[in-house]
Protein backbone atom coordinates (compact mmCIF):
# COMPACT_ATOMS: atom_id res chain seq x y z
CA UNK A 1 0.00 0.00 0.00
CA UNK A 2 1.34 3.43 -0.79
CA UNK A 3 2.30 5.65 1.69
CA UNK A 4 0.62 8.80 1.77
CA UNK A 5 0.06 12.90 2.94
CA UNK A 6 -1.66 12.46 5.82
CA UNK A 7 -2.96 15.97 5.36
CA UNK A 8 -3.17 15.80 2.04
CA UNK A 9 -5.47 12.64 2.52
CA UNK A 10 -7.62 14.46 5.12
CA UNK A 11 -8.02 18.10 3.53
CA UNK A 12 -9.10 16.53 -0.10
CA UNK A 13 -12.14 14.88 2.49
CA UNK A 14 -14.80 17.29 3.17
CA UNK A 15 -16.59 15.02 5.72
CA UNK A 16 -14.26 11.71 6.79
CA UNK A 17 -16.98 11.45 10.01
CA UNK A 18 -15.12 10.63 13.11
CA UNK A 19 -10.89 9.25 12.32
CA UNK A 20 -8.44 6.82 14.46
CA UNK A 21 -4.88 7.54 13.75
CA UNK A 22 -2.64 4.90 15.22
CA UNK A 23 1.28 5.18 14.51
CA UNK A 24 4.25 5.69 15.56
CA UNK A 25 6.42 8.96 15.62
CA UNK A 26 9.35 9.50 13.12
CA UNK A 27 12.04 8.97 15.72
CA UNK A 28 10.70 5.97 16.53
CA UNK A 29 10.35 6.40 20.02
CA UNK A 30 6.29 7.05 20.87
CA UNK A 31 3.15 5.45 20.00
CA UNK A 32 1.05 8.16 18.22
CA UNK A 33 -3.00 8.24 18.86
CA UNK A 34 -5.09 10.14 17.29
CA UNK A 35 -9.09 10.58 17.02
CA UNK A 36 -11.09 13.65 15.59
CA UNK A 37 -15.13 14.35 15.47
CA UNK A 38 -16.67 16.00 12.84
CA UNK A 39 -20.64 16.77 12.25
CA UNK A 40 -23.00 18.27 9.72
CA UNK A 41 -26.05 18.81 11.93
CA UNK A 42 -26.49 21.17 15.19
CA UNK A 43 -26.84 18.06 17.56
CA UNK A 44 -23.26 16.58 16.63
CA UNK A 45 -21.53 19.88 16.28
CA UNK A 46 -22.65 20.95 19.52
CA UNK A 47 -19.55 18.87 21.34
CA UNK A 48 -16.47 19.15 22.90
CA UNK A 49 -13.78 16.95 24.10
CA UNK A 50 -12.52 16.65 27.98
CA UNK A 51 -10.45 14.31 29.96
CA UNK A 52 -11.36 12.07 31.96
CA UNK A 53 -9.40 9.87 35.14
CA UNK A 54 -8.16 7.34 32.29
CA UNK A 55 -9.10 9.28 29.08
CA UNK A 56 -11.56 11.79 27.50
CA UNK A 57 -15.11 11.67 27.07
CA UNK A 58 -17.67 14.00 24.49
CA UNK A 59 -19.95 16.40 26.11
CA UNK A 60 -22.65 18.94 24.79
CA UNK A 61 -20.78 22.26 24.85
CA UNK A 62 -24.26 23.64 24.99
CA UNK A 63 -26.76 21.60 27.51
CA UNK A 64 -29.79 23.64 25.94
CA UNK A 65 -29.13 22.65 22.60
CA UNK A 66 -28.53 19.11 22.76
CA UNK A 67 -31.79 17.31 21.81
CA UNK A 68 -30.30 13.39 21.54
CA UNK A 69 -27.20 11.94 23.10
CA UNK A 70 -27.14 8.79 22.34
CA UNK A 71 -24.71 7.89 19.63
CA UNK A 72 -23.12 11.11 20.52
CA UNK A 73 -22.05 10.90 23.94
CA UNK A 74 -19.35 8.97 25.10
CA UNK A 75 -15.52 7.94 26.15
CA UNK A 76 -13.50 7.93 23.08
CA UNK A 77 -10.69 6.90 24.89
CA UNK A 78 -10.10 5.07 27.82
CA UNK A 79 -7.22 3.40 29.58
CA UNK A 80 -7.44 -0.65 30.85
CA UNK A 81 -3.73 -0.83 32.63
CA UNK A 82 -1.01 0.03 29.79
CA UNK A 83 -3.54 -0.67 27.20
CA UNK A 84 -4.75 2.23 25.27
CA UNK A 85 -8.73 2.04 23.70
CA UNK A 86 -9.89 4.47 21.46
CA UNK A 87 -13.37 3.97 19.52
CA UNK A 88 -15.65 5.91 17.73
CA UNK A 89 -18.94 5.00 20.20
CA UNK A 90 -19.58 3.41 23.28
CA UNK A 91 -18.06 0.02 22.16
CA UNK A 92 -14.80 1.93 23.87
CA UNK A 93 -16.52 0.54 27.04
CA UNK A 94 -17.56 -3.20 25.22
CA UNK A 95 -13.31 -3.27 24.63
CA UNK A 96 -12.71 -2.11 28.11
CA UNK A 97 -14.76 -4.89 29.89
CA UNK A 98 -13.56 -7.74 27.30
CA UNK A 99 -10.18 -6.92 28.30
CA UNK A 100 -10.76 -6.51 32.19
CA UNK A 101 -12.54 -9.76 31.63
CA UNK A 102 -9.54 -11.66 30.05
CA UNK A 103 -11.22 -11.38 26.76
CA UNK A 104 -9.61 -10.45 23.64
CA UNK A 105 -11.04 -7.08 21.73
CA UNK A 106 -11.99 -9.31 19.16
CA UNK A 107 -14.58 -11.33 21.16
CA UNK A 108 -15.65 -8.23 23.09
CA UNK A 109 -16.67 -6.47 19.51
CA UNK A 110 -18.05 -9.91 18.49
CA UNK A 111 -21.15 -8.91 20.50
CA UNK A 112 -21.26 -5.34 18.24
CA UNK A 113 -22.35 -3.87 14.84
CA UNK A 114 -22.75 -0.78 13.06
CA UNK A 115 -24.89 2.26 14.57
CA UNK A 116 -28.38 2.26 14.70
CA UNK A 117 -28.72 5.79 12.68
CA UNK A 118 -30.97 4.71 9.04
CA UNK A 119 -30.20 5.52 6.74
CA UNK A 120 -26.39 6.00 7.49
CA UNK A 121 -26.17 3.00 9.46
CA UNK A 122 -22.79 4.59 10.49
CA UNK A 123 -19.99 2.16 10.90
CA UNK A 124 -18.09 1.49 14.13
CA UNK A 125 -14.31 1.76 14.31
CA UNK A 126 -12.20 0.84 17.12
CA UNK A 127 -8.17 0.73 18.00
CA UNK A 128 -6.43 -1.19 20.87
CA UNK A 129 -2.95 0.21 21.32
CA UNK A 130 -0.30 -2.02 23.23
CA UNK A 131 2.27 -1.18 25.59
CA UNK A 132 4.87 -2.04 22.80
CA UNK A 133 3.51 0.58 20.39
CA UNK A 134 1.95 -2.74 18.64
CA UNK A 135 -1.62 -1.69 17.55
CA UNK A 136 -5.14 -3.23 16.09
CA UNK A 137 -7.80 -1.75 14.23
CA UNK A 138 -11.20 -2.81 13.21
CA UNK A 139 -14.56 -1.80 11.83
CA UNK A 140 -18.08 -3.05 12.17
CA UNK A 141 -20.05 -2.27 9.45
CA UNK A 142 -23.13 -2.84 7.03
CA UNK A 143 -23.49 -4.40 3.59
CA UNK A 144 -23.05 -1.39 1.41
CA UNK A 145 -25.79 0.22 3.56
CA UNK A 146 -27.83 -3.15 3.64
CA UNK A 147 -28.72 -3.31 7.66
CA UNK A 148 -29.86 -6.77 6.95
CA UNK A 149 -26.28 -7.97 7.49
CA UNK A 150 -23.17 -6.84 9.61
CA UNK A 151 -19.26 -7.36 8.80
CA UNK A 152 -16.53 -6.90 10.78
CA UNK A 153 -12.88 -6.38 9.69
CA UNK A 154 -10.01 -6.19 11.69
CA UNK A 155 -6.49 -5.47 11.23
CA UNK A 156 -3.59 -5.51 13.23
CA UNK A 157 0.32 -4.09 13.24
CA UNK A 158 2.65 -5.69 15.11
CA UNK A 159 5.75 -3.17 14.08
CA UNK A 160 4.96 -0.19 12.72
CA UNK A 161 7.51 1.55 10.89
CA UNK A 162 8.82 4.75 12.39
CA UNK A 163 6.90 7.92 11.03
CA UNK A 164 4.06 5.74 9.28
CA UNK A 165 0.73 5.40 10.86
CA UNK A 166 -2.67 3.75 9.60
CA UNK A 167 -5.84 6.29 9.22
CA UNK A 168 -9.39 4.94 9.51
CA UNK A 169 -12.59 7.02 9.51
CA UNK A 170 -16.25 6.79 9.19
CA UNK A 171 -17.53 7.73 5.89
CA UNK A 172 -16.31 7.27 1.93
CA UNK A 173 -17.82 10.28 0.71
CA UNK A 174 -20.04 13.26 1.99
CA UNK A 175 -23.39 11.63 0.38
CA UNK A 176 -26.67 11.40 1.45
CA UNK A 177 -27.26 8.84 2.66
CA UNK A 178 -23.17 8.88 4.01
CA UNK A 179 -21.10 5.87 2.60
CA UNK A 180 -19.18 3.44 4.93
CA UNK A 181 -15.24 3.63 4.72
CA UNK A 182 -13.77 1.37 1.98
CA UNK A 183 -11.00 -0.61 2.15
CA UNK A 184 -8.13 -1.11 4.52
CA UNK A 185 -7.52 1.52 6.77
CA UNK A 186 -4.74 4.33 4.79
CA UNK A 187 -0.98 3.78 5.27
CA UNK A 188 -0.59 7.78 6.15
CA UNK A 189 2.68 9.55 7.18
CA UNK A 190 3.82 10.65 10.72
CA UNK A 191 6.06 13.44 10.66
CA UNK A 192 5.52 15.71 13.89
CA UNK A 193 7.79 14.74 16.59
CA UNK A 194 5.36 15.33 19.20
CA UNK A 195 1.58 15.64 19.96
CA UNK A 196 1.03 19.41 19.92
CA UNK A 197 2.67 19.75 15.91
CA UNK A 198 0.91 17.05 15.13
CA UNK A 199 -2.92 18.18 16.37
CA UNK A 200 -1.67 21.22 14.84
CA UNK A 201 -1.04 19.26 11.34
CA UNK A 202 -4.33 17.37 11.76
CA UNK A 203 -6.80 20.12 12.67
CA UNK A 204 -5.73 22.41 9.94
CA UNK A 205 -6.39 19.74 7.85
CA UNK A 206 -10.18 19.05 8.55
CA UNK A 207 -13.00 20.97 6.52
CA UNK A 208 -13.48 24.11 8.81
CA UNK A 209 -17.30 24.09 8.50
CA UNK A 210 -17.34 20.54 9.79
CA UNK A 211 -14.45 20.10 11.97
CA UNK A 212 -15.73 19.70 15.40
CA UNK A 213 -12.82 18.09 18.23
CA UNK A 214 -9.68 16.43 17.81
CA UNK A 215 -7.46 14.51 20.51
CA UNK A 216 -3.63 13.70 20.09
CA UNK A 217 -1.66 11.24 22.37
CA UNK A 218 2.10 10.98 22.08
CA UNK A 219 3.38 7.82 24.63
CA UNK A 220 6.90 7.07 25.33
CA UNK A 221 7.43 3.29 24.62
CA UNK A 222 10.55 3.58 27.00
CA UNK A 223 8.90 4.76 29.78
CA UNK A 224 5.15 5.20 29.51
CA UNK A 225 5.00 8.97 30.00
CA UNK A 226 2.66 10.82 27.42
CA UNK A 227 1.89 13.88 26.55
CA UNK A 228 -1.79 14.85 24.66
CA UNK A 229 -3.73 17.40 23.73
CA UNK A 230 -7.19 18.36 22.77
CA UNK A 231 -8.43 20.93 20.41
CA UNK A 232 -12.12 22.09 20.47
CA UNK A 233 -13.58 24.23 17.63
CA UNK A 234 -15.81 25.22 21.17
CA UNK A 235 -13.15 26.51 23.18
Amino acid sequence: MKLIDCKDYLSSLPYPGRGILLGRSADNKKAVIAYFIMGRSENSRNRIFEETEDGIRTRAFDESKMTDPSLIIYHPVRKVGKVTVVTNGDQTDTVRDGLVQGKTYIDALRTRQFEPDPDNYTPRISGVVEQDGSFCLSILKSVDGDPSGNHRYFYEYDAPAAGEGRLIHTYQENLDPLPSFDGEPRRVHVAAENADDLAKALWDSLNEDNKVSLYVEYIDLASGNSESVIINKHQ
